[in-house]
């Protein structure tokens, strides 16, 4: 355990906490009187500081709505010439459970970048040394990332997620800079298909 103010001391700029979140006005994120404890050890913090940011993570907005996938989309919209950021406009996941999970209240740990050596492997490969974060985690992280430190997470990167869509297909997020200029800006949220029988030639 870390005690907050020892945590922003050693996370620096890398950190989102309560008064952070507190002055971010533009999402109106209902902060919480019982901040949760730090699971993280200093040593561990000390480790990771360059690399990953220690966000708080509360479960919903000043209106009573909870912090969803869903809500998000709702608050921030999917057309970068309104408004950024964005999300990247998509609707295959509008009746997909996952897009309706509430994020926990807790310290989330997340990395700045993905891991070189991950690049183009398999996610069975990779859950025998990493694990993923949830969609929602992702989401979250990335858009108080923009608004409270002004950092684009995984601008041209994909990050794979813990959660699967109703057809056990694997989520992975991000890549909100297309940098080959076909699609528009915006968070994607895309499924990894998994090969069945109803594919073929």
């Amino acid at each position: 355990m870390t005690d907050l103010l020892t945590a922003k001391a050693i996370m620096g700029e890398s950190f989102i906490g309560p008064n952070e979140l507190r002055q971010l006005s533009s999402l109106r994120i209902k902060v919480e009187d019982d901040v949760p404890e730090i699971s993280y050890s200093e040593t561990e913090l000390n480790k990771k500081k360059n690399d990953y940011i220690l966000i708080l993570c509360e479960k919903s907005f000043i209106d009573g709505d909870s912090i969803t996938i869903r809500n998000l989309k709702k608050r921030l919209g999917y057309e970068p010439l309104v408004n950024e950021p964005c999300f990247y406009n998509q609707d295959w996941y509008e009746k997909e459970a996952f897009i309706d999970f509430q994020l926990d209240h807790k310290w989330l740990l997340i990395r700045k970048n993905i891991f070189e050596s991950s690049r183009a492997v398999q996610p069975e490969e990779l859950m025998q040394k990493f694990s993923f974060p949830s969609a929602i985690e992702c989401a979250y992280a990335f858009f108080l990332c923009w608004y409270v430190l002004n950092i684009k997470l995984w601008y041209h990167d994909f990050v794979w997620c813990s959660d699967f869509d109703h057809n056990g297909d694997r989520i992975y997020v991000g890549k909100y800079h297309d940098i080959d200029g076909v699609n528009k800006n915006g968070f994607s949220i895309h499924r990894h298909l998994s090969l069945r029988q109803c594919y073929g030639c």
